[in-house]
């Protein structure tokens, strides 16, 4: 009988750790599915870079997500980025100036879109665009230009 309260009691352990392990796989990747809000709007921003940010990437305000990145296509008119954003909520939560910035979690994290709000009083409709924007910061592009103006100074 004792060797039966053995098996069963860890069988729940190994159980519950197997729970554990899915919650934070959910958690990480940014699927959650109680987070389905009734209703959500689309808007639109042009970036000139977009490297690292994904779909499925979280957009922000004020360290609260608003919604998520729902697709992102390049224009090969102009060379720039389009993200289509799906924001939680009616139109008009967001001002017409509202600006878009792609920031990084901590040092190495993961990409995700910043918005600023404006103070414009018209809304942000659904369809419409964000026009002032800022591309993602490459680590690469800043150590080249470093080392470009090191190489400029010694001539």
């Amino acid at each position: 009988m004792r060797m039966r309260t053995i098996e069963i009691s860890v069988g729940g352990f190994v159980l519950a750790g197997i729970l554990a392990v899915l919650f934070l796989i959910i958690q990480v990747s940014g699927v959650n599915p109680s987070s389905g809000a009734d209703e959500t709007y689309r808007v639109t921003a042009r970036f000139d870079d977009v490297a690292g940010l994904r779909p499925r990437a979280k957009v922000s305000m004020a360290g609260v997500t608003l919604g998520r990145v729902r697709n992102i296509r390049v224009d090969t008119t102009y060379g720039e980025a389009i993200v289509e954003l799906e924001i939680d909520g009616k139109p008009g939560n967001l001002t017409a100036d509202t600006s878009a910035k792609i920031l990084t979690e901590g040092i190495l994290g993961a990409r995700y879109i910043g918005l600023l709000p404006g103070a414009d009083e018209e809304p942000l409709q659904d369809g419409g665009e964000i026009m002032e924007t800022q591309g993602a910061i490459v680590l690469e592009n800043l150590i080249g230009q470093f080392l470009t103006s090191l190489g400029k100074d010694k001539e």
